[in-house]
Formats: C-alpha cells, structure tokens, sequence
C-alpha cells in the first residue's frame, strides 16, 4: 500500500498499531463480531432474537386479526390451522398467531426489564463485596445465599403472591430472584481483579473505592455478565410463562404465551394447536437465546482469546 492511500475500514479497525485508544477499542469490537460470526449456531441464535425484535416492533402490521377480539364463536371456534388462520383459533375464536404476535411484545418488555433491574443490582453488589471484603462481603454474600437456596420459581411465586398477579409484579418478581447469580458472579471475577497491579496503580494514585469499582472493576466483569445474563433469558422466559400458566403473571386477555398454554391445556386432545403453537414459540425463543450466549461464552472468554 502507498503512503498516500488510505486504509480500508477493516484494515483500520484490525490494524496491529492503532492510532487512538478508539481506534484499539473499535478494533477489539470488531474481532469480536467477526469471531461470532464464524459461529454457525450463535448466528441462528442472533437471527432468532433479531426476529423476536422485529415481531415486537411491527406487531401491528404482521398480525392479521385482533389479539383480543374473536370471530363467530358459533362458526370460527377452535378452527384447525389454514390458510386463514395459520395458526388455527382458540376456544375464543381468536386467532392464535395474532396473540402469538402480539405476545412475542411482552416477551420481549419481560426479558428487556428484567435485565435492566436484575444486572445493575447483582453487579454492584458482587463488585462491591469482593471489592471491599470484611464483614461486608460476608453480609452481601448470605444475603445473596437466602436467595439462592429457594428454587428460581418457587421464589418468584412468593413474590408475586404478596405482590399480587399482572405483568408488572411478575417481572419485579423475577428480577428479585435473578440478581443473585449475577452477584455471585460479579463477585467471583472482582476477586481476581483487586489484586491487579493495575488497581494497585490506580489506588496509590489516590483513588477512592466508589471510582474504582465503579470505572475500574464493573467494565472488567461485563463480559462475563453479559454471557450469564444472555445465557439467562432463556430461563427468564420459562419463568414468566410458567407464572402466566398458573395465572399470576399477564392478566386475559393479554396475549401472553404462558397464559395461553394454561387456556389451551384443557383441549391438548382434541385441538392440539391452541397450546401447541404458544409452546413452540417459547421453545424457539428460549433456543435463540441460549445459542447467542454459548456463542457469547466462547468469543468473550479470555482464556479463549489468541
């Protein structure tokens, strides 16, 4: 290459050398996605949840019926699938692949919620116990054992039979009994960064507690939460259906593939596809995710990388 011509964008992102910190760091990025790439099933993975997104976002213009309202229950109830309804009607004559449209929406809002309360609560509370030790590891951390010696599920009943059944108790419910891996995570991987001699650098420097777990030590788990948290929504989704099905999570007639499955069990004989079509989504949904984060687990592990 001569010296007046420019770098291709790859070239300038997998440069050895890089210029700028910026540079390193979009570079650092995009190996990473390249060595997803080249990983078959976590690509079918990442479309899968792509196509969740893409559902959510566009429910309005994919369903072709009303989630909610139903046909001629003398003439449209409990039809088999066809070319009008492809995914056959319910004892309500609704359509089920507009509720399984619509539902993928609050699929979607639980797994988002979820991971925006549980991940920030279980990392600083990890961090800060590893950090610090003493007596305040130990109180965070059996406080993190209450929680995890009672099955995820069973937990979250408890929840939200004090809190109360509808979608939002359910998803306050599971994040309460999800943070606690994260924390336990979190605390395992700060436990080998305090002792870096950079954090000794940073500490001789000056530098308080709060700025370094805060700007030192929570970037260097994300990784690792990332993959836990990913490899968890698969379970999540398990989690809140199973609150539907016994109905505490969404409330009829909302849409939510848990709650449809429960309605549907009574005719699983006869008219198999009212619970058959909503099972199958949870199933390709939970596989989507769990795809993603094996992917996740081997480009983001460090013992991995060359």
């Amino acid at each position: 290459m001569s010296q007046n011509q420019k770098p291709s964008l790859s070239e300038w992102l997998l440069s050895e050398q890089p210029d700028s910190a910026r540079q390193a760091k979009f570079g650092q990025t995009y190996r990473t996605w390249l060595a997803l790439r080249a990983n078959r099933l976590a690509m079918i993975g990442l479309g899968i949840i792509l196509l969740l997104v893409f559902v959510a976002v566009f429910a309005d213009v994919l369903a072709p019926f009303s989630p909610t309202v139903g046909g001629d229950l003398r003439t449209e109830r409990l039809l088999p699938p066809s070319l009008i309804h492809w995914m056959g009607t319910d004892d309500q004559a609704r359509d089920i692949l507009s509720r399984v449209i619509y539902g993928s929406r609050l699929t979607l809002m639980v797994v988002v919620l979820v991971a925006v309360i549980a991940t920030p609560i279980g990392l600083l509370v990890g961090t800060t116990a590893g950090y610090l030790g003493g007596w305040v590891d130990t109180v965070l951390m059996r406080i993190t054992d209450i929680f995890l010696a009672f099955p995820r599920l069973i937990l979250a009943l408890a929840f939200v039979a004090a809190l109360g059944p509808g979608i939002e108790n359910a998803i306050i419910a599971i994040a309460i009994t999800s943070w606690p891996a994260y924390a336990r995570l979190a605390r395992a991987e700060t436990l080998t960064i305090r002792q870096a001699d950079h954090i000794a650098a940073i500490r001789l420097q000056g530098a308080g507690v709060l700025r370094i777990i805060r700007g030192h030590v929570m970037p260097l788990c994300l990784s690792s939460m990332i993959v836990r948290v990913t490899l968890d929504m698969a379970g999540i989704i398990l989690t809140a259906a199973g609150l539907g099905f016994l109905g505490l999570g969404a409330q009829p007639p909302e849409p939510e593939w848990g709650a449809m499955i429960a309605s549907g069990r009574r005719f699983l004989i006869d008219f198999w596809w009212v619970a058959t079509m909503p099972g199958i989504a949870i199933l390709v949904v939970s596989l989507g995710f769990n795809l993603l984060g094996d992917g996740l687990r081997d480009v983001l592990d460090p013992k991995g990388l060359k």
